[in-house]
């Protein structure tokens, strides 16, 4: 009987046997090798099917246990496009050899870096500390969905992925900045169906979760609400103002803070120790220099004898980072502090300063090295996000203080960040009035002077106008009488909105309205030589005072705690000179 060759193994086997050799994985039904057969000639010189290439399923199980490469590559991420998928399955087994290594290659520093476990996580302690809430629940193989808040760089997507490695659960991560709609629906329907045959939950990471509208996020309400799926989301904005209720009302918000200086620290510290441990030594040679930087790139796996050789070679480095000598002469501890003040608690950012670094000449002048750092770093501002808000209150409460050296500072940390200048000009008209009020009767005219000004003017040299009414407004007097009588008078409108005008303070413009009664008993103060009374209130409100008087300070508190330290930090040790005529009020 003629043989034919099988399509994986190419081994000859007989025609009857090759659908039994098939399914035994190519292990039996194997024919002699001296077997003649023309078709086995044939095939033989034909090129193997790509979709039958053993070593490219080699290579998808080596992407699929790299640590280091994402879970978009190693997991089989549903998608909706076809054509994508036969033109990665069609890939020749020669194109694709090599890719492993030129991927680990060209992934920045930061994403090779990532953790693999919980305790190599920094930061975040009270999250990822033995007596939070969160360690329970990982406990216990249930998380729920959650909402990972926090500015970049803290570890959002880092700790999604480990608390997905700590459940038995399937892990899939999209990103709501390059996935819509359908890619979210095929996801939602593999995990019913997973859920339905193996009672395995799925655990699906959505990056940048504020990018989806209102209408995307209610296609999570039903699966999460039903437990079919757990999702975690992670953003940068406030949930309160970019996610619905509905989706908050299914989730926890977990808060993230920015990572300190001590953290950056550590994660630089911890960032070297595995970058000279993955480094290749064989290139250096007896005599070569200790100093020269060994080169960022690959993690090849290392022999015990050269990870002892480069701890020896570690220990005589002259510059240390937290008491470990580094065999980088560039990295002195200057240059790390000065990484950990640039990163401002952005752990990538920390990282990539970190690879730049270590990329430099060792006898690269430190002062040059610093200056190329702080070019290489733009100033972080979100001219719409969380930090537009945050710097325009800590400007306006500065002034309110009477702090003009902060008020300043926040001042030109906005208009240096690219803030509109308009947008200052009109907060500093509201706080004339708001805070400074009747104290001042100057402070309104110049804001709305400074106001025009930056409209007329622009920037840059309206910063000088908006400085001019920064100042004053800082040192002048404050009153909140007038903001504080609006605010009264507006709860006692809306208790009655139908509350009628008083007659003596109607307008009587004809003679029907004055037969009437409108306006009768008005007395015209002006016609008078002394004072005299009207009811202008309605008889409900008679004798209530909204505007209080000068000097009133009748819902004033007094927190003699606040007073000592106020006198201690800011008039320099010495008595506030009202507490006399205060104590006796009192």
């Amino acid at each position: 009987m003629p043989s034919v060759s099988c399509p994986i193994c190419l081994q000859p086997v007989l025609e009857e046997n090759i659908n039994k050799h098939l399914d035994s994985g190519c292990s039996i039904h194997v024919a002699p090798q001296g077997e003649p057969s023309s078709r086995l000639k044939n095939t033989a010189l034909k090129k193997l099917a790509p979709i039958f290439s053993q070593t490219r399923d080699k290579h998808t199980s080596t992407l699929a246990d790299d640590p280091l490469v994402p879970p978009s590559m190693s997991q089989d991420t549903p998608t909706t496009s076809k054509k994508r998928k036969f033109q990665v399955s069609s890939l020749s087994s020669k194109r694709f050899k090599d890719t492993p290594s030129n991927y680990k290659s060209s992934v920045p520093l930061a994403e090779r870096l990532r953790p693999k476990s919980l305790d190599e996580f920094f930061g975040q302690k009270h999250l990822t500390g033995p007596e939070s809430l969160l360690m329970s629940m990982l406990d216990s193989g249930i998380i729920g969905s959650l909402i990972l808040w926090g500015p970049p760089g803290c570890g959002k997507t880092t700790l999604a992925r480990l608390l997905a490695r700590h459940v038995d659960c399937n892990f899939r991560e999209l990103s709501a900045t390059s996935s819509g709609t359908n890619d979210v629906r095929a996801v939602l329907e593999e995990a019913k169906a997973t859920l339905s045959l193996t009672g395995r939950k799925t655990i699906l990471f959505l990056d940048e979760v504020h990018r989806f509208n209102k209408a995307q996020q209610d296609v999570f309400l039903p699966c999460i609400e039903q437990g079919q799926i757990q999702m975690i989301g992670a953003t940068t904005e406030n949930p309160s103002f970019r996610l619905t209720g509905a989706l908050l009302s299914r989730c926890r918000v977990l808060v993230l803070e920015r990572l300190t200086d001590d953290d950056i620290r550590g994660i630089i510290s911890s960032a070297v120790e595995r970058v000279v441990a993955s480094s290749p030594r064989d290139c250096e040679q007896p005599g070569t220099d200790r100093a020269t930087s060994p080169p960022v790139g690959t993690e090849p796996v290392t022999s015990q004898n050269s990870l002892s050789r480069s701890q020896s070679q570690s220990s005589q480095a002259p510059i240390s980072c937290d008491g470990a000598p580094l065999p980088y002469a560039q990295l002195t501890d200057r240059v790390i502090s000065s990484i950990a003040s640039l990163s401002m608690g952005d752990a990538r950012t920390a990282l990539s300063l970190l690879e730049l670094v270590l990329a430099s000449k060792p006898n690269r002048d430190e002062h040059a090295l610093l200056a190329s750092l702080r070019r290489s770093v733009s100033a972080s501002y979100d001219r719409v996000g969380e930090s537009h808000y945050d710097m325009i209150s800590a400007l306006h409460k500065s002034i309110r203080g009477s702090q003009g050296s902060a008020a300043m500072y926040w001042l030109a940390r906005m208009l240096t960040g690219g803030e509109d200048p308009l947008y200052i000009a009109r907060r500093l008209v509201v706080c004339a009035s708001e805070d400074i009020g009747l104290a001042d009767a100057h402070a309104l005219p110049l804001a709305m002077a400074a106001l025009q000004a930056c409209q007329v003017i622009g920037m840059p040299e309206c910063r000088i106008n908006l400085a001019h009414c920064v100042g004053y407004l800082s040192e002048a007097p404050k009153c909140t009488r007038a903001y504080e009588a609006y605010n009264r008078a507006e709860v006692a409108a809306k208790l009655d909105p139908t509350m009628p005008v008083p007659m003596v303070a109607r307008n009587a413009p004809t003679a029907l309205m004055e037969e009437l009664g409108y306006a009768e008993g008005y007395n015209y103060n002006p016609r008078f030589r002394h004072p005299v009374h009207n009811d202008f209130l309605p008889i409900t409100f008679r004798g209530d005072k909204f505007l209080k008087e000068v000097g009133d300070l009748s819902d004033k508190v007094w927190d003699e705690q606040e007073l000592l330290r106020w006198e201690q930090e800011e008039n320099g040790g010495q008595l506030w000179k009202g507490r006399s005529s205060a104590e006796h009020r009192d």
